[in-house]
């Protein structure tokens, strides 16, 4: 099967790739939001090609994979007029939870008939009104980087892109408090500066852009995996960090409570206790790489790669029958 797809989310698609298709990408000039081609800080297999938008008129497509709303133009102009779910299938996959008004927040493919809408998380479909559409879940799946894990450093790894500007949301006024109990290594993009921004001392609070590469490395060196996010999907990092062996110390919001078992670590509504259970498996070890067998055993049964590319084979094949 040839799929056509944006490469929107470096992890995810990854993940995707590893299937038994071909996979096309739209590359640009500039390589824009629109146009990123191929990953170069992930490792991606040779069945994904990257295509100019005038390569791509006369490209055999089987399934569009749309991921934002503005995808659907884009490939009817570069497929030459083919409308996707008319044309040729589509799928509409929703990576995120709904933002604003959430209780009445209307997604941008309701009450569509001409394509599937697919959700990451049972949470997402939820919260979402989707209106008349069918919509489906595929839950995330990983490449797994395997149990890592060492803890070497008593220090708590936090992943958030750009905490400053995304606030509340990811939980970035919490830090102080957390970092009064435990010291943070806070990796993702755009975090230099943060502990200064906070009123932290940089002891405290220590910020990395890593590359991929890097990455889970560096996460597994740590001993707990904080996730203080309020309100967003799933995090894919959250997953890696239960392949690597981490044990959890989370918000219990969103669909965390449904990824982290009780043995895995402590998820809780309560900052206090987020920061008490922080403390304790740093120093504890033992029950810290307890916990991280755990939530590796879990990971790998609930977020496999194999699960996951299956899913989507048998889902893609309903659509395209």
């Amino acid at each position: 099967m040839n799929i056509l797809l944006w490469h929107v989310h470096g992890s995810w698609t990854t993940a995707f790739v590893q299937g038994a298709h071909s996979y096309l990408v739209p590359v640009l000039p500039g390589r824009g939001p629109d146009g990123l081609g191929l990953a170069r800080t992930y490792s991606w297999p040779a069945t994904v090609t990257e295509l100019p938008p005038e390569r791509l008129r006369d490209a055999p497509v089987d399934l569009v994979l749309l991921q934002r709303p503005h995808e659907a133009e884009l490939a009817e102009r570069w497929l030459g007029g083919r409308r996707p779910g008319r044309d040729v299938p589509a799928v509409y996959l929703e990576h995120n939870a709904p933002q604003g008004d959430v209780p009445h927040t209307r997604h941008p493919c309701a009450d569509r008939d001409d394509l599937l809408l697919v959700h990451v998380t049972h949470f997402n479909r939820l919260f979402w009104d989707s209106g008349r559409t069918p919509t489906a879940v595929v839950e995330h799946g990983v490449v797994d980087p395997g149990h890592r894990w060492t803890g070497e450093l008593a220090r708590a790894a936090v992943v958030v892109n750009e905490p400053l500007r995304r606030g509340r949301v990811t939980g970035t006024d919490l830090l102080p408090g957390l970092a009064a109990a435990v010291p943070l290594d806070v990796f993702g993009m755009r975090t230099e500066g943060l502990a200064g921004k906070l009123g932290l001392p940089p002891d405290r609070c220590r910020s990395h852009d890593l590359p991929q590469a890097e990455l889970h490395e560096a996460m597994a060196r740590r001993r707990v995996y904080l996730h203080p996010v309020r309100w967003t999907s799933l995090g894919l990092s959250l997953i890696e960090a239960m392949h690597l062996g981490m044990p959890v110390v989370g918000l219990a919001t969103t669909e965390a409570v449904e990824a982290v078992p009780r043995e895995a670590g402590v998820l809780t509504t309560r900052p206090d206790e987020l920061a008490r259970a922080a403390a304790g498996f740093l120093h504890d070890p033992d029950a810290a790489a307890a916990a991280g067998r755990a939530a590796r055993e879990a990971a790998l049964a609930r977020y496999g790669l194999r699960r996951f590319l299956d899913d989507w084979d048998l889902l893609m094949k309903e659509v395209t029958r």
